[in-house]
């Protein structure tokens, strides 16, 4: 696994805050877009790039960080790749001792080396990809309750 750390520059923080109105509005057209793919012109090049949609939204998302002046970590691995529990915690943000709770109730697979538990870096991304959908779900429910009861939101 390849850790990608950056910290982001006044003159990076300036650059990206020039573009944010741009990146913004690229970023809503990309996501109401169809297709799997985004092709992209770069000055100098002749040819333009077909680059995969994900890709181009993790770049506009860093854009949109370092706008902010925050810096960012991009974690380069193949999906078998193994986590230990800290490093798992460190990625969905919370502490080790609540993914090892995680893990005891069986809600993210994992395996043991030796005495140590190890977390398959898929199974952690599909984790998280349920409790983000599962928390967009209950915000959806009661954002609908709250107009069905006129409640002003």
């Amino acid at each position: 696994m390849e850790t990608i750390l950056e910290k982001t520059t006044k003159r990076d923080q300036k650059i990206a805050r020039a573009v944010n109105p741009q990146v913004a509005a690229v970023s809503t057209q990309i996501a109401k877009a169809g297709n799997n793919e985004v092709l992209i012109q770069i000055e100098g090049y002749k040819g333009k790039l077909e680059v995969p949609k994900s890709a181009m939204i993790i770049f506009l998302k860093i854009l949109n960080r370092m706008a902010e002046g925050d810096s960012f970590a991009l974690f380069l691995s193949d999906d078998n790749a193994d986590l230990s529990t800290q490093q798992g915690a460190d990625l969905l943000g919370v502490s080790r001792p609540h993914i090892v709770s995680l893990l005891e109730q069986g809600e993210i697979p994992f395996h043991k080396v030796g005495t140590h538990r190890r977390i398959h870096l898929k199974d952690l991304i599909a984790y998280n990809k349920k409790i983000k959908k599962n928390r967009a779900d209950k915000l959806d429910f009661l954002a609908d309750q709250a107009q069905e009861l006129n409640l002003g939101y």
